[in-house]
């Protein structure tokens, strides 16, 4: 077993464990990344409190958050696997693959969106809850995303 992988497995799930409380601990929120990241680009409009500036900022904050953290991480030395494939490297079609990864986030957000939430607001907030309706939807998110990669590792030959 790699220790180093073990550790930073271990690190960025306590971490995000910890994000996670936070926010709900200061904020009232759940961690939801579709449903912050819908609040900072949509006003709700409506006068609740999800429609002032404030509101809007902190989830402007958080979406920053989420990527400024990986440059932070190389900067301490922290680098991914030798295993992870690399979507931009010199060696592969980057036409086709930002065009998969667009194509798959359009999905991914049709998803969350038919879904009531994402991973993030279900499999790690509403778990931790207890929420019937999150252990549902997580099994879900789970078993669609074994048979999508069965199909296009095995039946369309996909990496």
């Amino acid at each position: 077993m790699n220790t180093n992988l073990f550790l930073q497995a271990f690190l960025g799930g306590g971490l995000i464990g910890l994000g996670a409380f936070a926010l709900m601990l200061f904020n009232g929120r759940i961690a939801g990344i579709s449903g912050i990241t819908f609040g900072a680009i949509f006003s709700q409009g409506n006068g609740s409190k999800d429609s002032n500036s404030e509101n809007r900022k902190w989830r402007w904050f958080f979406i920053l958050g989420l990527v400024i953290a990986p440059l932070i991480t190389r900067v301490f030395g922290f680098s991914l696997p030798d295993t992870f494939p690399n979507a931009f490297s010199a060696s592969n079609n980057n036409i086709v693959n930002i065009s998969l990864m667009v194509i798959g986030g359009l999905l991914v957000g049709f998803g969350t969106n038919l879904g009531s939430g994402c991973t993030s607001g279900h499999g790690i907030c509403g778990i931790s809850r207890f929420s019937g309706r999150s252990i549902t939807a997580t099994c879900v998110f789970m078993v669609s995303a074994i048979i999508t990669v069965a199909l296009i590792k095995h039946m369309f030959g996909g990496a």
